[in-house]
C-alpha cells in the first residue's frame, strides 16, 4: 500500500518471510539494528508501542533510498504504529491473517547533509503495534559491519513509558455491594425450595447490578470525551480522537450507550443521545444517507474524496453491528428509521455486476452485514425488496462459484469474516417461511458449508481455528473469539432441518469452556475486552438455547476478567471496542434478571431473577426509599421485529422469560402471601413497586390456569 503523507510518498512492503528467522531480501544492507523488548510473544521479544513511546537514534548518515525495516507483530489482527522521522510522520499499518513476526518496510524522506537519523516510533490508529526488531537499511550497504548476531550497532533506543493503566478495582465502593448478600434481602416465607430460590435470585441481582453500573460508567466515561461543538464521540482516545466514523465509533461504540441508557437513563436516553443520532445524521450523510468520516478538526469530511467502497462498509458496519441490535430493543424508532434509510441507499449505489444482479461490494464482511440485515429487516417492515436483496447475496455465495468452502483457498473464522458464515443461515430461515424454493436451492450447498467447517475448522474441543483453508484442511493455530458467531449459523440450520449432529456440535462446545479455557490467557488467548466480549456473547446467545450448566459457570468466572480492563473514569480501553464490552455487560445483565427491568434505574436499586420451568422467581432490594415500576420482557423477535422464529443471531439480545401476549399471570409476594393477577400486557408494561428504605420484595410468577 502507499500513502501521500506531507508531500512524500510512503510506501509499505510486506516482504515475504513468514517468521521472526526469515532473512531480509537486502540483509546485506542493514547497517544499523535494534532487538528486543521486555514482553514476548511466540519465543520472540519484542517492545509494545502501546505501552510508551521508542526512540531510536543512529550516527549513520542519511543517504537517498535509505529505509526502515520493521519486524512487525500480529495476533491475526491489524496493527498501526506512527513512524516519526526528523520531524516527519509516516502512519504505518500491517499484520492480520498471520500469528508472529514479518517483516515491514519504510522508505524513509531524504534528509539534509549534516543530519542524522533520529526516529520516533509511536501508537497509531487501531492496535498500537509490536515490533521485535528495527533495521536501518542503506542501498550501498556497510561493508565493515559487523555480523547480525551482535545485538546493536550505532543505533540506541530509549523507552518513554506512559502512564500506568488502573490494575486494580475500578470502584472499590461498590465491590461490598455485588459480593455480599444485601442486608435489605429477607427469605421468603415460603417453602424451602422457595427460599432457596430467591438466595439464587439475590445474588443474580447483585451480579445483574455490577453489569449495569458497569455499563452505566462507560456512557458517562465516553460522553466526558465527546467533541464540544459536535457532541459526537471520537473514534478512539488515540491517535484517531479527532473524527466520528460509521464503522466504528458509529456502529461499536454510541449504540450501547444508546442501549444502556435505555435500560438505566431516560432522560439521556431521549435527550442526549437522541441528539446525537440526529446530529450524525446531519453531518456524516455524504452520500445520500451513507455516512463518511466526519472531522472535528475541520469541520467537516476526513477524507477529501468520496471513496464509495469506504463508505459502504462503514454504513453496513454501522447497521448490522449497531442499529440493528437497537432495533430489536426498541421495536420502531429514529434508529430503526436510520438503519432502513442506509440499506436503501448502500443497494441504490450498489456497483458491482454479477450474474445475480447488481451487489454493493465484493467486501467478505459487508456482504455478510448485508445477509443479516437485509433478512431481518424483510420481516421487520414487510417489504419484499430487502429479502430479494440478500437472495443476490445468497445466490452469489451459494449458486455460483463463491462458496466459502469449495471455491476459497483461505477463509477467516474470526471477527470481521465470520459474518458470511451467520448471514446465509439467516437468509436460510427467512427463505424457509417467504421463499421456499430458495430454501431447497441453498439446503444442499448451505449444508455443504457447515459440514466442512465441523470437519476442518475446529480444535478437539470444538472451538474455531481463526483460519482455515477448507479445501486442504490446513489452519491457523490461532483460535476466534468469534466461534459463537459461526455456531448461531450451525445452530438456526439445526432448528429449520434437524440436523442432531449440528445441534450436537455446540452443545460440545458449550461443554468444554470451562475445563479447558478459563482464567487470563485462556479465553481463546484474547487479551484484549473485546475478545472476551465476542466469546462471552456467543456463549450466552447460544446458552438461551442449549443450557449447560458448566458453561454458565465460565460465563461468571470469565465475564469478571472482562470486567476487570474498565477504569475508574468508565472507559474500558479507550478504543471502540469499549461498546462491544458494554453490549456484553447488558446481555450478562437481562441473563441474570430474566429480561426484567426496572424504571426509574439506581445503582442501589438490585434486581435479580431465577426461572424453574414454568415458575419465575423475582427479588427486588433498594437501600433508599424507591418507587417505579417492574418490567417483564416481551417475545421481542414477534412484537419487534415480527420474525417468524426466534433463531441465534449475532448482537441480539437473547430473551429469557417472556410474556405471552395472550396470557394472564400470577403474582404472589411471598412476604405477604398475596396473589394477584396480571394480563401480559400490564406486566409488558410495569407493575408499580414502593419499597421503604432498605425494603425488598420476593415474588412468585405463574401463568394464570385456564387462560
Amino acid at each position: 500500500m502507499a500513502r501521500v503523507i506531507g508531500g512524500l510518498v510512503l510506501g509499505v512492503f510486506l516482504c515475504a518471510t513468514a517468521g521472526a528467522q526469515g532473512a531480509l531480501p537486502d540483509d546485506a544492507h542493514a547497517v544499523a539494528w535494534l532487538r528486543g523488548g521486555d514482553e514476548t510473544y511466540e519465543g520472540v521479544s519484542y517492545t509494545f508501542l502501546g505501552s510508551g513511546e521508542w526512540t531510536l537514534r543512529s550516527d549513520v548518515a542519511p543517504q537517498p533510498g535509505a529505509a526502515l525495516e520493521l519486524l512487525w507483530g500480529s495476533k491475526g489482527d491489524v496493527r498501526s504504529a506512527v513512524v516519526r522521522v526528523n520531524g516527519h510522520a509516516l502512519p504505518v499499518s500491517g499484520g492480520g491473517d498471520y500469528r508472529g513476526f514479518r517483516w515491514l518496510r519504510v522508505p524513509l524522506p531524504d534528509m539534509a547533509r549534516g543530519e542524522r537519523y533520529e526516529v520516533l516510533l509511536q501508537p497509531g490508529e487501531g492496535k498500537a503495534a509490536f515490533i521485535a526488531e528495527v533495521r536501518l537499511t542503506l542501498p550501498d550497504g556497510d561493508p565493515a559491519r559487523p555480523a547480525l548476531d551482535r545485538p546493536s550497532h550505532r543505533m540506541t533506543g530509549t523507552r518513554k513509558t506512559t502512564a500506568a493503566r488502573h490494575t486494580g478495582e475500578a470502584f472499590p465502593d461498590m465491590r461490598r455491594a455485588w459480593d455480599a448478600p444485601a442486608a435489605a434481602f429477607r427469605e421468603s416465607a415460603g417453602t424451602t425450595q422457595d427460599a432457596a430460590a430467591f438466595r439464587q435470585c439475590e445474588r443474580h441481582a447483585r451480579q445483574a447490578n455490577e453489569a449495569l453500573y458497569r455499563s452505566r460508567r462507560f456512557v458517562d466515561g465516553w460522553l466526558a470525551k465527546s467533541d464540544p461543538a459536535t457532541g459526537l464521540i471520537p473514534r478512539n482516545l488515540g491517535e484517531s480522537r479527532d473524527y466520528w466514523n460509521g464503522r466504528d465509533a458509529a456502529a461499536d461504540n454510541y449504540p450501547f450507550m444508546v442501549l444502556t441508557a435505555a435500560l438505566t437513563d431516560r432522560d439521556l436516553f431521549e435527550g442526549r443521545l437522541l441528539d446525537m443520532l440526529r446530529t450524525e445524521t446531519r453531518l456524516t450523510s455524504r452520500v445520500g444517507r451513507l455516512p463518511d468520516d466526519y472531522s472535528f478538526s475541520k469541520k467537516g469530511w476526513r477524507r477529501e474524496r468520496v471513496e464509495l467502497d469506504a463508505i459502504i462498509f462503514d454504513a453496513a458496519e454501522y447497521v448490522k453491528d449497531g442499529l440493528l441490535p437497537i432495533t430489536e430493543w426498541l421495536g420502531p424508532s429514529p434508529w430503526s428509521e436510520r438503519a432502513v434509510g442506509i440499506v436503501d441507499d448502500i443497494w441504490a449505489n450498489a456497483p458491482v455486476e454479477t450474474p445475480f444482479g447488481k451487489i454493493p461490494t465484493l467486501n467478505f464482511e459487508v456482504n455478510g452485514d448485508l445477509l443479516q440485515a437485509c433478512s431481518r429487516l424483510f420481516w421487520f417492515t414487510g417489504d419484499r425488496k430487502y429479502l430479494d436483496w440478500a437472495i443476490r447475496l445468497g445466490d452469489y455465495y451459494l449458486l455460483g462459484t463463491n462458496h466459502p468452502t469449495r471455491d476459497l483457498a483461505k477463509l477467516s473464522l474470526g471477527d470481521h469474516s465470520c459474518e458470511v458464515i451467520n448471514g446465509l443461515s439467516e437468509l436460510y430461515a427467512a427463505c424457509a417461511s417467504a421463499a421456499p424454493e430458495k430454501r431447497a436451492a441453498y439446503l444442499k450447498p448451505l449444508h455443504e458449508l457447515y459440514d466442512r467447517l465441523l470437519e476442518v475448522g475446529r480444535n478437539e474441543h470444538g472451538l474455531f481455528y481463526l483460519t482455515v483453508n477448507p479445501r486442504t484442511g490446513e489452519h491457523s493455530d490461532k483460535l476466534t473469539d468469534n466461534w459463537g458467531y459461526n455456531y448461531d449459523g450451525v445452530y438456526t440450520v439445526w432448528l429449520l432441518d434437524g440436523r442432531a449432529d449440528y445441534r450436537d456440535a455446540v452443545r460440545q462446545v458449550l461443554g468444554n469452556l470451562k475445563q479447558h479455557y478459563t482464567g487470563v490467557g485462556g479465553l481463546c488467548q484474547s487479551s484484549s475486552a473485546d475478545g472476551y466480549a465476542d466469546s462471552i456473547e456467543g456463549a450466552l446467545t447460544l446458552l438461551n438455547r442449549e443450557p449447560v450448566a458448566s458453561a454458565e459457570e465460565w460465563v461468571d468466572a470469565e465475564i469478571r476478567t472482562m470486567w476487570g480492563r474498565q477504569q475508574p473514569d468508565g472507559v474500558i480501553e479507550g478504543w471502540h471496542g469499549d461498546g462491544n464490552s458494554a453490549r456484553t455487560s447488558l446481555m450478562y445483565a437481562l441473563w441474570k434478571t430474566q429480561g426484567v427491568v426496572v424504571r426509574p434505574w439506581r445503582e442501589d436499586v438490585r434486581f435479580g431473577a431465577v426461572r424453574a420451568g414454568d415458575v419465575v422467581y423475582v427479588v427486588l432490594t433498594t437501600e433508599r426509599a424507591w418507587s417505579g415500576k417492574v418490567l417483564f420482557d416481551k417475545p421481542r423477535h414477534r412484537t419487534n421485529m415480527r420474525l417468524p422464529l426466534d433463531y441465534p443471531r449475532i448482537n441480539q439480545f437473547p430473551e429469557w422469560f417472556t410474556v405471552d401476549p395472550a396470557a394472564a399471570y400470577s403474582v404472589t409476594d411471598a412476604g405477604t402471601g398475596e396473589t394477584r393477577v396480571w394480563q401480559a400486557g400490564a406486566l409488558a408494561e410495569g407493575v408499580p413497586v414502593s419499597l421503604p428504605e432498605g425494603g425488598s420484595a420476593c415474588w412468585v410468577i405463574r401463568k394464570s390456569k385456564g387462560l
